[in-house]
């Protein structure tokens, strides 16, 4: 009986994928021609490329002190995002969670919801909070934990309910508040795992910082932005391979961490 319900599944997989290749391709062609990309103008302007990246190979640090502030700025401003977002993920995860206060209801109504700040890209975000904020790292900050605070809550609420049911049940028992149970024992139990989101989500909020910088939300974006329109390829060289750096770090550190929990 088994292995007769294993070949159903394998048929309907080996079904599946052949329609999901053919989908791409039509997908793909209509794409194609619906942009209508020049190939022969990019192929010519391929060599360009390698010009430009031999001008931002010619690093110019008498703008240190501008490029490090505009750094510090665009880690504060992750830093911020992630601390907020980790907080209102926590809580909101905790209502998301089916097995915490097990009330259906309450869990897909803050599942659709967040679903719908998910769908909207961070860029959106930080533009509808520059309107409402002005310029400046307050708008980045705003618009970068609408979308982070929606991707823990659903992250979170996973980790929550890989937590054993047993383990709850166990609690229950005993007449333990669902408050109690979730920090005495699914929080504590889902850390691990929290960190590891955390520290990946951090490097995307940096990465991110040094995109949005460019349409006015502060950080090392803006230098980016201001030296290549200015021609000033040193300069913009020595803040990409400084975000590159700075990127690289916080992956190292936060697996070092993830290790230690492991």
């Amino acid at each position: 009986m088994n292995r007769e319900k294993i070949s159903v599944k394998c048929r309907q997989r080996n079904r599946f994928i052949p329609g999901f290749l053919i989908g791409v391709a039509v997908l793909t062609v209509i794409s194609l021609l619906y942009l209508k990309i020049d190939w022969l103008k990019m192929a010519s302007r391929v060599p360009d490329i390698g010009g430009v990246f031999w001008e931002l190979a010619h690093l110019d640090f008498s703008n240190m002190d501008l490029i490090f502030s505009s750094l510090v700025e665009t880690v504060s401003i992750a830093v911020l995002s992630l601390l907020y977002s980790l907080l209102l993920g926590i809580l909101f995860g905790m209502l998301a969670a089916k097995n915490v206060f097990k009330h259906p209801i309450l869990s897909a109504a803050v599942q659709s919801f967040f679903t719908f700040l998910r769908a909207v890209p961070t860029p959106v975000w930080v533009l509808l909070m520059l309107v409402c904020l002005g310029m400046g790292p307050e708008a980045g900050v705003a618009g970068l934990c609408v979308h982070t605070t929606a991707f823990f809550t659903k992250s979170f609420a996973q980790s929550f309910e890989d937590i054993p049911e047993e383990t709850i049940e166990a609690l229950e028992v005993t007449g333990t508040g669902r408050l109690s149970i979730f920090f005495n024992a699914v929080l504590p139990a889902s850390l691990g795992q929290i960190v590891a989101w955390a520290g990946m989500r951090l490097e995307t909020n940096f990465s991110e910082c040094a995109i949005l910088g460019m349409v006015g939300a502060g950080g090392i974006g803006y230098v980016i932005s201001n030296s290549l329109q200015g021609y000033d390829y040193g300069t913009a060289g020595v803040a990409i391979l400084l975000v590159f750096l700075v990127a690289y770090m916080i992956e190292r550190v936060f697996v070092r961490i993830k290790r230690k929990f492991n």
